[in-house]
């Protein structure tokens, strides 16, 4: 079975950065899995938790359900906090996120660009610095030898993509986006991936922001390919597996 990992930052991430894709082609029968790197304790609105840890409990309830919507396999939310992920020691995180590639072994690898998506978001750009470091390191001996036992071998994904889009937000900073190199139509899974956002109620707020975003995105992601086993010209691309060959 082909496989798919998207590395996001918050619990909603990935709803409105990566949730068509994600959805159509898990019902195109590829193997999803999303690792989020925070339980997104720091957010602004938090539905009435008194305290981060209630937060973070809310927001991974949250962020089951939205997987649950997009039928994502394997749903995994780490422990970094929400906010600091330029604080956190990379070398260790990079570890973390080695060790899920090689455990998952994805065909390809979706994340943020290192602007930080259309928010500019710094936990974005982490997460984008830390999923790249991983999609290189995973797949070589001498990058974190240790985890290499109990079955565990080193894994080369055969894409790196880093979602896109050919709009910015005029209230945020100024960001340089990444050219789309693949379109991926999403067709009727844009209400889709609007429903698994709204299962973050916590966020309810910026349910209706969101929506109009997502919207005049339209019914379309757009991606990046930052790296592929086969290097050469760029190519336009309608899938994300074009070229990709099954197998480990």
């Amino acid at each position: 079975m082909l496989r798919m990992m998207a590395v996001t930052a918050h619990p909603d991430d990935e709803a409105g950065g990566f949730g068509g894709s994600l959805r159509l082609y898990r019902d195109r029968g590829v193997e999803t899995c999303v690792i989020c790197l925070t339980p997104g304790q720091g957010a602004s609105h938090r539905g009435g938790a008194h305290t981060d840890h209630e937060l973070a409990a809310l927001r991974r309830r949250e962020f089951a359900a939205s997987c649950k919507i997009l039928k994502v396999g394997r749903a995994i939310v780490l422990d970094y906090p929400d906010g600091q992920l330029h604080r956190q020691d990379l070398y260790r995180v990079v570890c973390d996120l080695t060790l899920h590639l090689r455990e998952f072994r994805p065909h390809i690898v979706l994340t943020f660009g290192p602007e930080g998506s259309v928010t500019g978001h710094t936990d974005h750009s982490m997460a984008s610095v830390f999923a790249s470091l991983a999609f290189h390191w995973a797949g070589r001996n001498n990058r974190y030898p240790d985890q290499l036992k109990d079955g565990i071998t080193p894994h080369r994904a055969q894409k790196l993509y880093y979602s896109t889009t050919n709009f910015t937000l005029p209230d945020r900073g100024p960001i340089t986006l990444s050219p789309a190199t693949a379109i991926i139509e999403i067709g009727e899974y844009l209400e889709t991936k609007i429903a698994a956002f709204k299962a973050h109620t916590t966020q309810a707020p910026l349910w209706s922001l969101v929506e109009t975003h997502l919207r005049q995105r339209g019914r379309k992601e757009m991606f990046h390919l930052a790296a592929t086993v086969n290097p050469g010209l760029i190519q336009q691309e309608t899938d994300l597996f074009a070229g990709v060959t099954e197998g480990d």
